[in-house]
């Protein structure tokens, strides 16, 4: 069995590094709104979340999570963005057996109105338009082994700019596997897709095909076409380690390397300090060496009730962004 886990850790990381190494320029990418984290608990620590399995979000860094997953959760996410932008998401994830999850997640982040303005117009033409983004998951996840799981994902992926759209399809895949010494070691592959271009009428145009010609239609219906964008694809890799302190206190300590097709490598990490499995204090750092970024120190906090067996979750976390402010975002969780 350690043979096969080695192989397949192993090929997951030639795949991460073969999918990326063909594209590293920032701001080439379509969906960046896929690269918003969604877990209040593991944006408090870092955005460490590649070995994390006990909450259904875990899902969106390594879908073989939901392998792992010990019992059915269900999760929403609320934050405001930079910019006063919108961001929600909701995943549930229902345990098949002993062996089987599956897991649906939706995302949805949205601009509002905002003023149309030209370069003749700068104040504004009257109209008003947003900017929308949305995607919908699929997992599935299987613990292959009392030790190891692997998990899949596929994610239709739709943004909108006013009248004109694009979509695409991207896929998901991960292995999480537990060390003899109780440490978690887990990769996963994110957004491995289609490309996407944007169509609509807004990029329908009138055309006079010959300025100089006098006589002939001036006005023809024509269309403008847009480059087509590859998804963000992103390759994590990591270590998690829980840690029992004492009957009342445990610890939990998570890094994971980055490796985006749009941006340089960087390092996240994080820790958790839970009372009683009830109240949790959470820090970390988000993106050390990678190049001009804003990010840095995370914070939050956790509360977990039992009421009847299902256990209530609730889930704050705050974010540095530096120049642009600082993100915070609320998870409200059960598990049954």
């Amino acid at each position: 069995m350690r043979v096969k886990t080695t192989i397949l850790l192993g090929a997951l990381l030639v795949l991460g590094v073969g999918g990326v190494r063909g594209q590293s320029k920032t701001g080439t990418t379509i969906g960046q709104f896929l690269m918003i984290e969604p877990s209040a608990r593991a944006s408090a620590m870092g955005n460490a979340g590649v070995t994390l399995f006990d909450e259904v979000t875990a899902a969106y860094y390594n879908p073989a999570a939901l392998g792992h997953m010990p019992h059915s959760d269900a999760q929403f996410t609320y934050g405001r963005w930079l910019a006063d932008i919108t961001y929600n998401y909701a995943a549930a994830g229902v345990r098949l057996g002993s062996v089987h999850t599956l897991g649906l997640s939706v995302t949805a982040l949205n601009s509002g109105e905002m003023d149309v303005r030209t370069v003749e117009q700068p104040l504004g033409t009257g109209e008003r338009f947003s900017v929308s983004d949305f995607a919908l998951g699929l997992g599935y996840g299987r613990r292959i082994t009392d030790r190891f799981s692997a998990g899949v994902q596929v994610n239709y992926v739709q943004e909108t700019i006013w009248h004109s759209q694009l979509t695409a399809v991207g896929l998901n895949i991960g292995v999480l596997y537990e060390l003899p010494f109780r440490a978690y070691l887990g990769a996963s592959l994110s957004n491995f897709g289609s490309r996407g271009r944007y169509d609509g009428r807004d990029l329908r145009i009138r055309f006079d095909q010959d300025r100089d010609r006098f006589g002939d239609n001036s006005n023809l219906p024509a269309a403008l076409e847009t480059e087509d964008y590859p998804l963000p694809i992103l390759f994590r890799v990591g270590l998690g380690f829980p840690v029992t302190v004492n009957a009342h206190n445990t610890a939990h300590f998570v890094v994971d390397a980055f490796q985006p097709s749009d941006n340089t490598n960087s390092v996240s990490m994080g820790g958790e300090w839970t009372f009683m499995e009830t109240f949790s204090l959470r820090g970390g750092y988000q993106q050390l060496f990678q190049e001009d970024s804003e990010t840095g120190l995370t914070l939050g906090a956790g509360f977990n009730y039992d009421v009847s067996g299902f256990v209530l979750r609730i889930d704050y976390a705050w974010n540095d962004y530096g120049r642009v402010g600082d993100i915070q975002r609320f998870t409200l969780g059960f598990s049954f």
